[in-house]
Formats: C-alpha cells, structure tokens, sequence
C-alpha cells in the first residue's frame, strides 16, 4: 500500500535532488523532468503522480497499462519496457510514447502498425551505450543507420534517445561513461542527419547526479517514489 504523504515526502525530496545536481553543473531544473515508473503498483500510485502535476507516467508492461487505463484518465503513458514484437499491435495506439524501438525489426514493425491504424506514434531510440550483454539497444555504430530506418518512416516521430546504464554502483564512473556517450551520440545524430533530438532519456535516482551533468532531460524513477515494489 503507497501512503500518498509519503509519497509527496519522497517526490519533494527527489526534486530537491534534482535542482541540486543541476545547480552543481548549471542548467535549469525545468530542463529536466521526472518520469514515475508504476510497474507492479495500482492505480493508486498513478493517482497520486497526476495529483502532483505529473502527467507522464513509465510503464514497463503493455497488459498491465491496458488495464490501468480503464481506471484513470489524463495520463501521458511511456513505455520503457521491452517491447516484443508480438505486442507491438497492442501497444501502438496505447502508449503516448514508445522509449525502447531497439531493433530495426522493431522499428518497422512499428511503424507498420502505426501506419495500418493510421496513429502517427512518437518514439525514443534506445541505444546500449554502455556495452552491457545484459541491456537491450543498438550499439553505438548501429545508431545512425537505425536513425535512418525510423525518418523514411511515415508515422514515427523520433523525439530522442534513451539508455539504461550498466548496474554497477561501486563504478559510479560506468554509469558516467554511459551517459557521456549517449550524449556525444545525440549530437553526432543530431549534426548528421538535421534533426533535433530533445530527449535524453537516461538516469534514475542512483545515477542521476551524473544523467544530468551529461544533459539527461528525463530521470526514470520508480522504487525511490514509492518503495519497494512487489513483483508477482
């Protein structure tokens, strides 16, 4: 059960965080924004976000939104979970934003079915910028041909970029890695092929010191809001 004063206790805390990572490297903190994930929570925890003033909320599992939005309206759903090819018809059409086209598989399967119900689909491309076996995304080398793939796409418009750093919290230097090179990659992109990418998806609240003196502008957060979640 999600206490809602603790909740608003935790997010007053995680925006101070927030406001100080960036003083320390001098952006604006509006430049930078929160992503709830609710994965595993009820609607309660969704509630409570909108509550806040956040109406963008991350999910990991296509079902699980399928059902929390016969309970709730006015929500801006992100799906940061992978995405298998066999719920692509599901999850177009249902997510404001899809995080994670890491394939060119994917990408077209995507795009076929943004296409076919004829629902234009804003999406991230999510890159394995750390070189971690156990995180999806294209490579580094792989971005740009991917980048191709989603512009000659009729109904996908890219917004950005997101990356999942290695887990590795005695080398806080990994993650440091992680997030400069998606960085240097969305510039490259960026000059490459006359694009803007505004979103810099990267960081949660163990690393989100370092996503943001990189330029994150979203922190993906969940546990920290919330508490410990229960999986089943």
């Amino acid at each position: 059960m999600i206490i809602r004063e603790v909740f608003l206790n935790n997010l007053a805390v995680l925006r101070q965080q927030v406001a100080d990572a960036c003083a320390t490297c001098g952006r604006n903190p509006e430049e930078v924004s929160l992503l709830p994930v609710t994965k595993n929570w009820p609607v309660d925890a969704v509630e409570y976000c909108v509550s806040a003033g956040i109406h963008r909320v991350g999910e990991n599992r296509v079902q699980e939104v399928a059902l929390k939005q016969e309970q709730i309206d006015g929500v801006h759903w992100e799906l940061i979970g992978h995405l298998q090819s066999n719920k692509v018809n599901h999850a177009v059409g249902r997510f404001a934003r899809i995080q994670t086209l890491d394939s060119v598989k994917l990408i077209r399967k995507v795009q076929a079915t943004a296409e076919r119900i004829n629902h234009p689909t804003a999406v991230l491309l999510q890159v394995n910028a750390g070189n971690d076996p156990a995180k999806y995304g294209f490579k580094l080398e792989e971005s740009a041909f991917a980048l191709d793939e989603i512009l000659k796409s009729s109904h996908l418009r890219v917004d950005g970029l997101m990356a999942i750093a290695p887990f590795a919290p005695e080398e806080p230097s990994i993650a440091r890695d992680c997030f400069d090179k998606l960085a240097e990659l969305r510039q490259s992109l960026q000059n490459s092929h006359g694009v803007r990418l505004n979103e810099l998806s990267m960081g949660m609240s163990d690393d989100l010191v370092h996503a943001i003196a990189a330029g994150s502008t979203m922190i993906r957060v969940g546990s920290v809001l919330f508490g410990n979640r229960s999986y089943g």
